[in-house]
């Protein structure tokens, strides 16, 4: 017998740009998905002086990094040409900056894994935001490779929107993707203390499901690798899995 129930509204948290374009592609998809964008970051560029030396390569751990380095170029600041790249989308941005780019697909270990195999002849410059997980730069200068760190960027914190707070206030199933372990902290600061909609998490990864549980997830998915493209996915799965459900295919 079918189950009846609410199919689950998405609500998409990330910097405007990055949500919108998650939106697009998740509704080109499935056509009758409910999505609220809310973001609750927003980037602020920020002009430190950088550390004098001749660097010789850079590395970006975010699509927001890729297009702090642009910005660097564009406004005339002599950068290296190669720039090792987390995963895909940053290498894209940072190709379309101008960079000659080398993605190690994955998450910040295969990134310093990547580093290391190519043995830089030289130091290092990582273009990155005030709140990262870990210390890449002092992890590579431990193994051998001198790395510096520039701080380009802050992604501020923004309130719910009042669509968003309704959204969450009700008894609808909402599916939350976090890109991010900050983006679950964030969120659960910004959740309101009625707020009474079941939340489905969609986590990037084991450490951003870690900082979920604050949110006491109905349900949790763990993408099976750190990117866009799986998060994608593993979104329509979990919507999949409820519209199958609803219909009795068990």
């Amino acid at each position: 017998m079918a189950r009846q129930s609410r199919a689950p509204v998405v609500l998409l948290t990330r910097p405007a740009p990055q949500s919108q374009r998650f939106a697009q592609a998740l509704q080109a998809r499935l056509a009758s998905v409910q999505v609220i964008v809310s973001p609750l970051m927003q980037t602020e560029w920020l002009h430190p002086p950088l550390p004098d030396w001749p660097f010789h390569a850079l590395i970006l751990t975010s699509e927001t990094g890729a297009k702090a380095a642009g910005r660097l170029r564009t406004a005339g600041t002599a950068l290296p040409a190669t720039a090792f790249c987390v995963g895909p989308r940053t290498k894209e941005t940072a190709r379309a900056a101008g960079f000659q780019a080398i993605s190690a697909d994955g998450d910040v270990h295969a990134l310093a894994a990547l580093i290391r195999a190519a043995h830089p002849q030289g130091p290092l410059l990582h273009i990155r935001g005030e709140d990262v997980a870990g210390n890449l730069s002092e992890t590579l200068t431990n193994s051998g490779i001198e790395t510096h760190s520039a701080i380009l960027y802050a992604q501020r914190s923004c309130p719910l929107s009042p669509a968003a707070l309704i959204l969450l206030r009700g008894d609808g199933p909402v599916l939350v993707p976090l890109f991010s372990p900050r983006s679950a902290q964030i969120l659960a600061q910004a959740l309101p203390a009625d707020a009474k909609a079941p939340l489905w998490i969609a986590a990037i990864s084991p450490a951003a499901a870690t900082e979920a549980q604050a949110l006491t997830p109905a349900r949790s998915t763990i993408a099976p690798h750190p990117d866009g493209g799986n998060m994608l996915h593993t979104v329509l799965q979990m919507l999949s899995a409820d519209a199958n459900l609803e219909s009795g295919h068990l």
